[in-house]
């Protein structure tokens, strides 16, 4: 695994949950590879988006991580499936200053639609060198960088030291007010600081989305209470993983939510299998098909409030 697949912090096969470092998941896996055979003449395509009244629905993918080797190698496919069901627009996720760089030079190489993030991971925070604040400062300047980030805490891992992350942290928030730059926040286990940090910012920020959100009620109802969007992956799918965030779902106004992949992790599981077997773009709508159910309402409903609420935080229209 790559050094990104390592640091992710809810990705399949990270760091702590290794198929080498866990004989029960070599098990487990064993088993799976055995039905994935047995189901291969199930094996269904990727589906476009429904079109009504003759119109396609257009999803806005806030969230993918397709530097990642599995999306990069195949990123003319992964982009063209994307489009085919309908998700015209995608942000691609930086971790660090080198793939903050790396974004803007695809999304300048491969036309309209892609936008990106520039910002240092809490993981990556120890490595962030002396003047990188100039240098993101630089980078954000881009016409394609719609926020500041991912950005945050972790200390579930503690990859970084907690004190380094704190101060990459809060020198990223202060860029970021200075920019008038919204901020993509990575969060977990901080016990309330993310949030706490965001109030301090928020009346200097034009806003924030807490990306792939996993927390508590309390967390919810901080993050709500500053005004800060939502970002919801497959996670929502998971039918044990996924019960709790399924019923704080429900407590997410629509003009506070948005919609993410994270790909190439967190693959729907409402999904049907496909022949690449990793989350891609072009599954978001099976996210969002799960979230329409929640809301009790349809899926072009569900992908044009987020699409709006995506344009209106990250202000796509004036790119």
């Amino acid at each position: 695994m790559d050094q990104a697949g390592q640091r992710h912090a809810h990705g399949y096969l990270d760091r702590d949950h290794s198929i080498s470092r866990n004989p029960q998941l070599r098990e487990k896996r064993a088993g799976l590879r055995a039905g994935v055979r047995a189901a291969a003449a199930d094996t269904q395509p990727y589906v476009t988006c429904p079109r009504g009244g003759g119109a396609l629905i257009v999803l806005t993918d806030i969230g993918v991580n397709l530097l990642h080797t599995q999306l990069a190698d195949d990123l003319d496919g992964v982009l063209e499936r994307a489009r085919s069901a309908g998700v015209d627009r995608l942000m691609i996720t930086a971790t660090n200053l080198d793939e903050a760089r790396r974004a803007i030079a695809l999304c300048d190489s491969h036309g309209p639609g892609l936008w990106c993030t520039a910002g240092i991971h809490p993981h990556d925070a120890k490595q962030a060198q002396p003047g990188w604040q100039g240098r993101l400062s630089e980078l954000a300047g881009h016409h394609r960088v719609t926020a500041i980030g991912e950005t945050g805490l972790d200390f579930n891992r503690n990859f970084s030291p907690p004190a380094v992350q704190r101060a990459v942290f809060v020198e990223q928030l202060a860029v970021a007010a200075e920019l008038g730059k919204p901020v993509f926040v990575h969060e977990r286990d901080t016990d309330g600081e993310v949030a706490s940090l965001l109030a301090e910012f928020a009346p200097k920020l034009p806003g924030a989305v807490v990306h792939c959100f996993t927390g508590s009620a309390a967390d919810l109802r901080a993050y709500l209470e500053a005004g800060f969007y939502i970002g919801i992956t497959g996670w929502v799918t998971e039918r044990k993983r996924g019960a709790a965030l399924r019923e704080l779902v429900r407590k997410i106004p629509l003009e506070r939510l948005l919609v993410e992949t994270d790909a190439p992790f967190l693959r729907p599981q409402n999904a049907p299998t496909t022949m690449h077997r990793r989350n891609e773009p072009a599954l978001l709508r099976y996210v969002v098909a799960q979230l329409a159910e929640l809301y009790s309402c349809s899926t072009s409903e569900l992908a044009e409030v987020t699409s709006r609420n995506a344009t209106e935080l990250f202000r796509l229209n004036d790119k």
